[in-house]
């Protein structure tokens, strides 16, 4: 259980973010979860963990934004008196083959799914250390890990957050953090509904548990990376993807 810890999830308001915030919550988490700019999705979200009777508060801003996300910081700690969890699920695609990719579709790609999880780390990760305790979970992809045509901003930046956890790992893990990520296949999103029902279909088919994954399918991997369970695992990446690249 996670009772009276206090959870920071990132790309909160929907989605994964929205499941992993209810399962933190549904262990007793207090959450304060950061949103891009859809208030009526935050809003949603709200009202959902305040029914689960644990404390809830909604926060916008650009995670690619170093100032504002150490303000961002600070106002969490202010309002909770600690961060004891970090889930950096924030994330956003621009799918273009290369050849046609511009220069900005790259960079602010980067700049959301790569140096928003870094911004996050490195302003929480001084309260870490000062209480010697502390779970980070980066959700990457499994296009992070394998590559996938039309995404070299989104598998760059997906990769980039697999080194970048086994360097936190290494660097805080004396000090009793664990630093893990956690990388979905396809699962059915925001993300993965643009997609027709026959490319849906037909990745069922190459899936070995024959079906798409569910955000609680993520959450449950998060809850348990951030529990008593998990305190001896760390630098890890691990795969939800009924199976699709192992």
């Amino acid at each position: 259980m996670l009772t009276g810890k206090t959870a920071l999830v990132t790309g909160g308001s929907r989605g994964i973010g929205r499941a992993i915030c209810l399962e933190l919550a549904k262990q007793g988490a207090n959450i304060a979860f950061v949103y891009a700019g859809n208030e009526d999705k935050a809003n949603e979200t709200s009202a959902l963990l305040l029914q689960m009777g644990v404390n809830v508060k909604a926060y916008r801003c650009d995670v690619s934004d170093f100032s504002a996300t150490e303000e961002l910081v600070q106002a969490v700690n202010a309002d909770f008196g600690s961060i004891d969890l970090l889930i950096n699920n924030a994330g956003a695609t621009r799918d273009k083959l290369i050849m046609r990719m511009s220069e900005s579709d790259f960079d602010d790609i980067i700049a959301v799914d790569l140096k928003g999880a870094f911004n996050l780390i490195r302003h929480t990760s001084a309260g870490f250390l000062r209480k010697r305790s502390g779970r980070i979970v980066n959700i990457t992809s499994d296009a992070g890990l394998m590559g996938n045509p039309g995404q070299a901003n989104y598998a760059a930046a997906k990769a980039g957050l697999v080194g970048l956890t086994k360097t936190v790992a290494k660097e805080l893990g004396g000090r009793g953090i664990t630093c893990n990520a956690v990388a979905p296949g396809f699962i059915r999103t925001d993300m993965t509904a643009v997609l027709n029902e026959q490319i849906l279909q037909n990745a069922e088919q190459m899936i070995p548990l024959k079906r798409i994954g569910e955000p609680d399918d993520i959450a449950g991997v998060v809850a348990f990376l951030c529990g008593e369970g998990a305190k001896y695992i760390t630098g890890q990446v691990i795969q939800v993807d009924g199976g699709l690249r192992m």
